[in-house]
């Protein structure tokens, strides 16, 4: 098996890779995949587990799940994670892009598995909800490798469950570190990005656990109990330096992605709700923000107001060139052309899942949920994508998949043509467990991805 320095000679010090194009032209295809399983809101009384998932074609085992990582303890509600090193730590010699940081987002337990043997990773140390608890903060969510070796988790409640949320740094050891962020600096939180070559980070907004952890109620956003923000952060002094209300047409803005060049002012965010993609950058020393896409809601016989899109994941292609998403009640895997990244053009879909898609079944499995969590190979010509958005709003809109489980897809995609293509011979079945159909959810590479490499 190959070493992660086999594939990382790319004359940096540390993990990752020198540029976002060297990581497109010196990485390996993906052999590996990692991705979240959850039993967390099934009847089965079972821990939920890291998958491992055997990617290379030539395999006796393609597409099949060869190996699972139990965690300790039952209803934690694995959610998104991330690595304890990425490009903008490629600077910092010996360290290694080798541990997964998978936070419980129920139970606020922070899981450390190491991955030395890609095939075969191991749990090696587990920090408890009373030590995160500690700083006032709960629900971790999004897992970033910071610069020098640290680890930046944001945080969507206080101890309690309820609001605010803020931020929780790890030292390279995977100790607590201490709370980032000042108390108070702001309310609701969600998935944040940095770019530190302009010494800034941004952040959106869900809403408190006490919220979103039971479904969703349209009482909840008519009380604004959900957010409808970006906070632009001066990333040295660790305190938001602008905000911006993105209003009626931005509401549970979630996924914020820069572009991966470290020069670029330019990124994009998901606004869930409202069914919109906005684009935001800097210009005069402040950020501003216009929405660029807009998904129309749809009529369904069986809702008593228009179905949104829910377009509840995106990510852009290591080249800057593509925005993807997923419409996860309407059904549609999407890619828009951002050349122009303030006048996205649409590229390609494919419907499939979901309350409207085309494509119901794969190899005869049913699809009965819509795609959701998306990861693009580095070269930009493989996405995959899952299908579970949180154990309770599962339950809520597909009922169905905590019977029959999760599936990843895959589309092949042709960046020079900018079009997809399902790839109808794959499917990962996460509804074929020993212990029974598990769901499935966010997707990482050994090699870093389009979703946690950030460039210094």
């Amino acid at each position: 098996m190959a070493t992660e320095h086999d594939h990382h000679d790319h004359s940096v010090d540390g993990p990752g890779y020198a540029t976002p194009q060297a990581a497109i032209e010196q990485s390996e295809p993906e052999e590996v995949a990692y991705i979240i399983g959850l039993y967390v809101g099934t009847e089965i009384d079972e821990p939920d587990f890291l998958a491992v998932v055997d990617l290379n074609p030539e395999s006796d085992t393609y597409q099949e799940i060869i190996d699972r990582i139990k965690m300790p303890t039952r209803g934690d509600e694995l959610h998104h994670f991330g690595w304890n090193a990425c490009s903008s730590s490629c600077h910092v010699e010996g360290l290694e892009r080798q541990h997964l940081v998978i936070p419980g987002n129920r139970s606020a337990r922070i899981h450390i598995v190491d991955t030395e043997n890609r095939r075969e990773p191991e749990l090696v140390e587990v920090i408890e909800p009373d030590d995160v608890h500690e700083y006032d903060l709960s629900a971790p969510h999004t897992v970033h490798c910071i610069p020098d070796g640290q680890i930046l988790i944001s945080m969507l409640g206080d101890a309690d469950g309820d609001h605010p949320g803020g931020f929780l740094e790890l030292n390279d050891d995977f100790e607590i570190e201490r709370r980032w962020d000042a108390p108070g600096e702001i309310d609701f939180n969600y998935d944040y990005w940095y770019q530190p070559r302009h010494n800034v980070m941004v952040s959106s907004e869900w809403a408190a656990p006490v919220t979103y952890q039971p479904g969703f109620d349209m009482a909840d956003v008519e009380d604004g109990k959900y957010g409808q923000r970006l906070h632009f952060w001066n990333w040295k002094e660790r305190k938001v330096e602008q905000t911006i209300d993105l209003g009626e047409e931005g509401l549970v803005p979630l996924e914020v992605r820069f572009q991966h060049s470290p020069e670029s002012v330019h990124g994009y965010v998901n606004a869930a709700l409202s069914s919109n993609i906005f684009h935001f950058w800097q210009a005069d020393s402040e950020f501003r923000a216009d929405k660029v896409i807009d998904f129309e809601p749809r009529e369904h016989e069986d809702w008593d107001m228009p179905v949104p899109a829910l377009p509840t994941d995106i990510l852009i292609s290591m080249d800057d060139r593509y925005l993807f998403g997923g419409n996860w009640l309407h059904g549609d895997v999407w890619m828009y052309d951002i050349s122009d990244p303030t006048n996205p053009r649409a590229a390609d879909s494919i419907s499939i899942g979901g309350y409207y898609g085309d494509i119901r079944d794969v190899q005869g499995r049913e699809i009965v949920a819509g795609p959701q969590m998306l990861q693009l190979s580095l070269d930009g010509e493989r996405l995959y994508w899952t299908t579970s958005l949180y154990s309770s709003w599962d339950n809520q809109f597909f009922p169905n998949e905590g019977e029959k489980g999760s599936v990843m897809l895959k589309a092949d995609v042709n960046p020079r043509r900018g079009t997809m293509t399902l790839d109808e011979d794959f499917l990962v079945d996460f509804g074929e467990m020993p212990a029974g159909p598990a769901r499935a959810h966010e997707i990482r590479w050994p090699d870093g991805d389009c979703t946690s490499d950030v460039w210094q």
